[in-house]
């Protein structure tokens, strides 16, 4: 006696093996045996079409029932064999022509009275199915996402009986056309004119948008880090065809599943900082795919960098570098690709204002250590463009407003630079090799010097010499290297530029509690971050204690010197300051000459000057 076979998938992370279905009735004790590793929602699906059989018109026989499901090793979970494993009962008792089973593929779920439901995340069944030459058979809703395969019939039965009529010959099914939503346009995204000013930024994002780099803003709060983050995907591409199967497989597997409408739409995932390392990364008894894998050929952002856990940002290393997840459980082990483009904000200090020239910020230099130290320097290592975003002045110019470029003017120039990498190295600048960036990269000797001057610096690893450099800017833009929460990729068009960094320290052998006097020592460390050479003239300090008494301090140079900086060098010197309080601030500013001849003025952010343990 022949033992018919029906062909279905199974759904094993993104793949979907090939399942035979093999019938066999012999005379005997009723009886309905199910064999091939089936777990429990499978074994319950003896009850399911035995009443699907029996409500849709047909026999169930009497006699004793094996039904295998092969290969015998592959573990079965689900509901998405009921229709096979009925067709394939129906088909031995010679109720249906057996004939057709053999060109095509079955999936989905009975109810009790033969009615055929979905069951999702059929997409990689689909492309499994067309790899095979053979039709697929599913219920209405399953074969709108089966149908953007290309080249593959698809046929819709609403019930076990439309697809035995269907099979039979008597009542042929049409098949679902072929169809695949419009593509996202860059409208469907919020505006990169929405926002104000922030070149810095904007610059950044493009340059992210362009190489498929990840991104770090630092920045106080109301910056606009997080409006940045959002207008990304609005700023890459659609994705193509292999890509968006992909992305589609590997959304079908969560909670929600796969929209059809969301078909070449990029993920944009935005996990709450509270999220566990299980919801980042994936896990269950059975692994699910992650936040990580959710965000697959897409954006991860992540808002307040330093407030997840760290060891839940510790599970980002290994897919940052090799664009995939492996998640091992007990009963199962799972790999799901993880190639996203990451974006993080972050606040430079707990209260968020360190640096901000308000001088609202309140923490001490122990709490700013240990709030960025919560990113560890391999992961940072992983983030390719760091860059500080200051709180923008002036925002309210509407004049300045208009001016703002849109997305599509900036995605146009995003998908001409990724049409020029593909073209001379066949990949995004993200993706280059060691070898290809020897090729491609290769640095002159005036790089290669300020490279190892950075290095030295900032005691960076050799893993930054195997990742790709931010693209090279525009012709009035320049590329400078500044303290930081690691290497911080600076941006900018200004050609008259300062950056200044200071520490405080309180010096306790000069100082007298009893005669209210505190001895303070600051250093200042100061960087030019433009692009033209420039002298600092003049000082101008302005000190405020606890009582609101005002000091200002006026003078040529610092302590005795007048030092000419050229783009990128620095100049550090430490001076002292008295207060009659245990608590001030100093803000001011430096006068620098250009020597273009242009004039203009440094300014320095507040910073407090405070004795140790007095405010906290």
């Amino acid at each position: 006696m022949a033992v018919p076979i029906v062909y279905s998938r199974a759904s094993v992370g993104i793949d979907a093996p090939l399942v035979s279905v093999e019938t066999h009735l012999t005379p005997g004790l009723p009886a309905f045996n199910l064999v091939g590793l089936p777990e429990t929602a499978v074994r319950e699906s003896k009850d399911r079409v035995r009443s699907a059989i029996i409500n849709s018109g047909y026999e169930f026989p009497t006699r004793r029932i094996t039904v295998n499901l092969a290969p015998g090793d592959l573990p079965k979970q689900g509901t998405r064999f009921d229709l096979a494993i009925a067709l394939g009962i129906l088909a031995a008792s010679g109720q249906i022509n057996g004939r057709g089973l053999a060109a095509v593929e079955c999936v989905g779920e009975l109810a009790l009275n033969g009615d055929l439901r979905p069951v999702g995340g059929v997409l990689s069944a689909a492309l499994s199915c067309k790899r095979a030459e053979r039709a697929m058979l599913s219920a209405p809703g399953d074969d709108i996402q089966a149908a953007l395969v290309r080249s593959l019939d698809v046929y819709a039965a609403d019930t076990l009986d439309t697809a035995c009529r269907h099979l039979n010959g008597s009542a042929p099914l049409a098949a679902t056309p072929h169809s695949v939503p419009a593509n996202p346009r860059s409208g469907d995204y919020p505006d990169l004119a929405d926002v104000r000013g922030q070149y810095q930024g904007r610059r950044a994002l493009e340059i992210a948008a362009c190489g498929g780099h990840n991104l770090l803003m630092l920045g106080p709060p109301g910056t606009g880090k997080t409006m940045l983050a959002a207008r990304l995907p609005g700023l890459l591409p659609p994705l193509d065809e292999d890509e968006a199967f992909e992305a589609a497989a590997v959304q079908a597997l969560g909670e929600r599943g796969f929209a059809p409408g969301n078909w070449r739409v990029r993920p944009f995932r935005n996990p709450h900082h509270t999220s566990s390392a299980a919801a980042l990364i994936g896990g269950g008894t059975i692994p699910r795919p992650g936040e990580v894998s959710l965000a697959h050929r897409g954006v991860l952002f992540l808002d307040e960098l330093p407030e997840f856990e760290r060891r839940v940002l510790e599970v980002l290393r290994e897919p940052l570098e090799t664009g995939y997840v492996t998640i091992s459980r007990a009963a199962r082990s799972m790999t799901f690709p993880a190639r996203f483009q990451l974006v993080a904000a972050m606040n430079p200090c707990p209260c968020g204002y360190h640096g901000d020239p308000s001088g609202r910020c309140v923490c001490t230099p122990e709490q700013i250590g240990r709030y960025r130290r919560r990113i560890s320097g391999p992961l940072l290592d992983r983030i390719d463009l760091q860059i500080e975003i200051a709180r923008e002045r002036g925002w309210l110019d509407t004049a300045d407003h208009a001016t703002n470029e849109t997305t599509a003017i900036v995605r146009a120039r995003v998908l001409h630079a990724r049409a020029q990498q593909q073209q001379r190295q066949g990949c995004l600048n993200s993706e280059l090799q060691n070898d290809q960036l020897q090729l491609h990269a290769d640095l002159d000797a005036k790089s290669r010097a300020f490279m190892r001057q950075a290095f030295e610096r900032f005691d960076l690893s050799a893993r930054l010499t195997r990742r790709e450099p931010a693209p090279l800017p525009r012709p009035d833009d320049s590329l400078t290297v500044h303290p930081g929460p690691g290497l911080i990729h600076r941006m900018t068009t200004n050609p008259y530029e300062i950056h200044i960094d200071a520490e405080t320290a309180y010096v306790a052998e000069q100082s007298s509690v009893e005669d209210n006097r505190y001895v303070f020592a600051y250093t200042i460390t100061i960087t030019n971050t433009g692009t033209v050479s420039a002298r600092l003239v003049s000082r101008h300090w302005v000190i405020t204690d606890a009582k609101g008494h005002v000091q200002e301090v006026r003078g040529d140079g610092v302590v005795g010197e007048q030092p000419h900086l050229a783009p990128g060098e620095s100049f550090t010197y430490t001076s002292g300051a008295m207060l009659e309080t245990e608590v001030g601030t100093m803000h001011g500013s430096y006068q620098m000459a250009a020597d273009d001849g242009t004039s203009f003025d440094a300014p320095i952010a507040a910073f407090r000057l405070s004795v140790p343990n007095v405010l906290h």
